[in-house]
Parts: structure tokens; C-alpha cells; sequence
């Protein structure tokens, strides 16, 4: 018989629903250059210690439903990370430039106390990025700079406050899924209309949304298709002309105060 294969490193670690407070106790983490994903969700973390870069392989690192209030600006330096899920934590702002991850190609900040004053300058420069996922927080605006996500495929930004969409957004020629339902948007920038985003291989959601009468006619009759071909139209450029220096009443924020998001991380003994 063969002997035993001692220490053989390990590429995957799953430490889910742990009740762990310090990331620093996970075994085979630390020191273990082999590990390319580790998966710490449903735990009890807070924080992130900058040492996080130390794992220069790791491609995956999964940090769903935990407590984090902060993360490291070093995450951001970890060159083979490709799939990054901070959603359902207690996020308020990002670090300075933590738009700079070489190749990160999914990124889920789902449910956290994120808005548009919470982002670092370089933000939306993550050429890599094929799926972003922001919904559920405070977003009442996106910055022109969304147009430099060549690369996006996936953008979901449902549940959150926006009261308008960048124009720019309808240069990403290669997204397929747009996610925009329960926000406060009234119209939809004209550039919108040259996104292939109602074929079958697409997928767009613009329900519960206080639209201008005449979108949420076409919605109703006719579904996304409807909306799609109005806003291409000679007539809706016209509109939303109009629109844009109008007065037109700004819709009411939703209560959020009842968020997990929101409420303070309990100290554990």
C-alpha cells in the first residue's frame, strides 16, 4: 500500500454557517497558497483583515449574509479573483480604489447601505466585469462613467431609490440582462433603445416603477417589448426632451429602516 499523502493542500475551502466571528479561525486558509475558493457564508464576521491578499490564488471568495461593516483596501489588489460576493452585509461605503481588481468578472454587493456616495472614483473601470449585482440598497443615481463596464452582461439594480438612468448606460453593447423593477424611475433615456435587451436571449424587468403615463401604457399592454420599441421612437426622443426640463414631482423614498442591513451587529462573548 501506498503512503499516505501528508499537509496535501487544499484548493477549496467551505466554511459555511459556522457561527464564525473571526475570520482568522477558519482552518486551512492561512498560509495555504493551493486555495482558490473559499466560501465563509452565513457566519457572524465583521470584518476583513487586510491579510486577505495574502491568498494570491483565490478565485472565489464567497462572504454572503455575514455582519461586515468595512472592507480592506488591499481586497482590491488580488490579481486572480474572479468571483467576489459581499451581498447581504452591512456596507456603507467602499474602499479607495476598489475598482482597480485586475480580474474580477462577477460582483455581488446585494443588500448592503450602498448608494452612489459610497463608491470610490474608480468604481465602474473594472474592465473585467461581466456581472454586477447591486440591488437592494440606496442608489438614487449611477455616474456616466457605468459606460466604461465594456465587458457587463449582468446588471441588476432592483430595489433601490433611482430617480434616473445614465444615458451612457445604452453604450454597454454587450449587456443582455438589465434589472431596474421597484425603483422610482419615471423615463428611460432614449440611448436606452439601442440595447438588445427584449430578444429571447435577453432578459429586462422594469415592474413597480412610478413610469410616465405613457411607458406604463405600453408596459401594460404590451410588456418590455412595448416599452422598447416607444422609447426608439421619434415621439418618445421628443418626450423625454420635454421631460427633462420639466418640473415633474420627485416620487417618495420607501421606508428602509426595518433592513437587516441596517440594524447594529450583535457582540458575541
Amino acid at each position: 500500500m501506498g503512503k499516505e499523502k501528508k499537509n496535501e493542500p487544499i484548493a477549496e475551502v467551505d466554511y459555511v454557517d459556522r457561527n464564525v466571528v473571526n475570520i482568522k479561525s477558519v482552518p486551512h486558509v492561512w498560509d495555504n497558497q493551493a486555495l482558490t475558493r473559499l466560501s465563509l457564508a452565513h457566519n457572524k464576521l465583521t470584518e476583513i483583515p487586510p491579510d486577505i491578499a495574502d491568498l494570491v490564488n483565490l478565485e472565489i471568495l464567497s462572504l454572503w449574509n455575514n455582519q461586515i461593516t468595512e472592507l480592506p483596501t488591499s481586497i482590491s489588489t488580488m490579481s486572480r479573483l474572479k468571483i467576489l460576493n459581499i451581498g447581504m452585509n452591512r456596507l456603507s461605503v467602499l474602499p479607495r480604489g476598489f475598482g482597480s481588481f485586475p480580474s474580477l468578472e462577477i460582483l455581488d454587493l446585494t443588500y448592503n447601505n450602498l448608494s452612489e456616495k459610497s463608491l470610490p472614483g474608480n468604481f465602474f473601470f473594472i474592465s473585467t466585469l461581466r456581472a454586477l449585482y447591486l440591488g437592494d440598497n440606496d442608489f438614487e443615481m449611477l455616474p456616466g462613467d457605468v459606460r466604461n463596464l465594456t465587458n457587463l452582461q449582468i446588471l441588476v439594480l432592483r430595489d433601490n431609490d433611482l430617480l434616473m438612468m445614465p444615458r451612457e448606460l445604452g453604450d454597454l453593447q454587450k449587456l443582455r440582462e438589465l434589472h431596474l423593477q421597484g425603483n422610482r424611475l419615471t423615463t428611460l433615456p432614449p440611448e436606452f433603445g439601442a440595447l438588445d435587451l427584449v430578444s429571447t436571449k435577453s432578459v429586462l424587468r422594469l415592474q413597480h416603477n412610478p413610469w410616465v403615463p405613457a411607458i406604463q401604457e405600453q408596459l401594460d399592454a404590451r410588456g418590455c417589448q412595448g416599452v422598447w420599441e416607444y422609447i426608439r421612437s421619434e415621439n418618445y426622443k421628443y418626450f423625454y426632451g420635454r421631460q427633462e426640463v420639466s418640473n415633474t414631482p420627485v416620487p417618495p423614498k420607501r421606508n428602509k429602516d426595518r433592513k437587516i442591513s441596517r440594524q447594529t451587529a450583535k457582540t458575541t462573548c
